[in-house]
């Protein structure tokens, strides 16, 4: 994990730094800046559309009773989209434009999901654990339409 938080809090930004020092050598500072804030405005910008329109689908999930489970993991990509693209740098630019994009968006989504899913230790009902308990699971039958519905 320590390797994983130096990474992200060192190394990429001292990357950013010698990128945007060489794109300040071949177009000039003013260009440069222009650049950067551009960038930040535009992304701030479309991450704010973005994050309208999935809580839309958010809201019209609900309504319908359903849980809108890829929207809430929509909306928290965007949000680092957000994040990353008012932050200086252009890799952390393109890393927040291509979250942006909704099919790209939804092959991360892809990606994680699998990645999740690996870590993941099911126990099966009837089967005994390491601690000598037996996991068992409850099914009410009474009413086994409302558990895809909210209340």
């Amino acid at each position: 994990m320590f390797v994983w938080l130096l990474i992200l809090f060192v190394t990429i930004p001292l990357i950013e730094l010698a990128l945007l020092l060489r794109v300040a050598q071949a177009i000039e500072l003013g260009p440069t800046i222009a650049l950067v804030l551009i960038t930040g405005i535009l992304g701030a910008a479309l991450a704010r559309r973005e994050g309208f329109r999935t809580w839309a689908r958010v809201q019209a999930d609900l309504s319908a009773g359903r849980m809108p489970t890829s929207e809430i993991v929509d909306a928290l990509l965007i949000l680092v989209a957000g994040v990353v693209l008012i932050t200086p740098g252009l890799i952390t630019d393109l890393i927040g434009f291509a979250l942006l994009v909704p099919p790209i968006r939804g092959a991360f989504k892809r990606k994680m999901a699998e990645h999740f899913k690996s870590r993941i230790v099911t126990i099966h009902p009837g089967t005994q654990t390491d601690h000598g308990f037996v996991d068992v699971e409850v099914n009410d039958a009474r009413d086994a339409t409302s558990e895809s519905r909210l209340p």
